[in-house]
């Protein structure tokens, strides 16, 4: 909706990663000199973690276009919790090994053959594995196994590993401390910096074309900042919907209070998603005279703002709203109703009806 309203050739800020947008932050420039150096090594593991949306997936995909397919063969492992026996299946596919229903032992061997068979080729086999706080700890011992093969005294097999936080504290098990030595590197991705805010955002803006239209103030860049925390998928979410509701708008300009206008309409979102089903309330009970008060519905709440997908949301609430009081409505009609026609049929007029039942129902 917005690339239009913009002329704008593609969407700057989606979720997916892509290193089309690659984006070098000082971070993220630090991360692929590991990166380089453990590749001019050509042995060992290179150990990268960042916090969800921190951008491992996007310095994977910026390597891999980096690199010269021609010298290296390159095996790539979204992990989940796979197993040693599934890992080096996975391994032997990427090797153009058959392993099918092949033994532990057989498929090692198989292996150590495909790292010979690719090194004779002239070039040397890079494991990726992001992810890899998902890997058991015996799926761990199984990659600085594989790390072991050489060829002339030289490793057939180097490996990356990319993981969330936790994977620096999973790598301190007692077992792993083989891997451990043998790991040449290790960065954690910060989230960037506040004064990386502006440039990030024009650089994703200008890949799609972006002739000035639309813009951000600083203290709109300052609370993009403060909410995404520097994380970048945080920072795409945000400026992906302030620039959607810049398109209803008909904004060209972004400033704090926009942004701040948007901040709280994805956090109300967030909270009607999590809030639970309302419990039906108790229906009143009916007064001795017979009469059901009248139920009067609330008075519309004002609207946030006046977009046009917000009021129908607004409106929305409300008929939802109406709707659960009218049914309480005719359940405490329903059962008055019901004392009433027991008290008829029961043929003894002086007998006043039983309210109780109603209060008791009503409980």
């Amino acid at each position: 909706m917005y690339d239009d309203q913009y002329g704008l050739t593609g969407r700057p800020f989606q979720l997916t990663p892509d290193p089309h947008f690659w984006f070098d932050t000082a971070t993220h420039r630090k991360a692929m000199a590991y990166l380089g150096y453990g590749l001019s090594q050509g042995e060992g593991f290179v150990v990268i973690t960042g916090d969800p949306g921190a951008g491992k997936t996007t310095l994977v995909g910026h390597l891999l276009g980096e690199i010269d397919r021609e010298r290296l063969n390159v095996i790539k492992i979204v992990s989940s919790q796979i197993g040693a026996d599934d890992l080096l299946r996975t391994v032997c596919a990427g090797l153009n090994v058959d392993a099918t229903g092949a033994p532990k032992a057989a498929m090692l061997t198989a292996i150590e053959r495909g790292l010979h068979a690719v090194a004779r080729s002239g070039r040397r086999t890079l494991l990726i594995v992001d992810e890899a706080q998902a890997l058991p700890v015996d799926s761990l011992e199984e990659l600085r196994m594989l790390s072991n093969f050489q060829a002339g005294g030289y490793a057939l097999l180097q490996i990356f590993l990319l993981g969330q936080p936790e994977f620096r504290l999973a790598l301190q098990e007692p077992r792993l401390d083989q891997l451990r030595q043998r790991v040449i590197a290790m960065h954690h991705l910060e989230p960037m910096g506040a004064d990386e805010v502006e440039p990030y955002l024009i650089h994703r803006l200008s890949c799609v074309g972006w002739r000035g239209r639309p813009r951000f103030t600083s203290d709109a860049m300052a609370a993009m900042h403060r909410w995404s925390g520097g994380i970048p998928r945080r920072l795409n979410q945000l400026a992906s919907r302030v620039m959607l509701f810049g398109a209803v708008e008909g904004t060209d300009t972004f400033g704090g209070p926009d942004v701040a206008a948007v901040i709280a309409d994805m956090e109300s979102d967030l909270r009607a998603g999590a809030r639970p089903a309302p419990a039906p309330a108790p229906a009143p009970a009916a007064r001795d005279s017979y009469e059901l008060r009248e139920v009067v519905p609330p008075a519309p709440e004002p609207a946030r703002g006046e977009a046009p997908f917000r009021e129908r949301r607004a409106v929305d609430r409300r008929i939802v709203e109406l709707e659960r009081q009218l049914k309480q409505q005719d359940d405490a009609l329903r059962r008055v109703l019901t004392v009433l026609v027991d008290w008829v049929e029961s043929g003894e007029p002086g007998r006043r009806p039983d309210i109780s039942r109603i209060r008791d129902t009503a409980a």
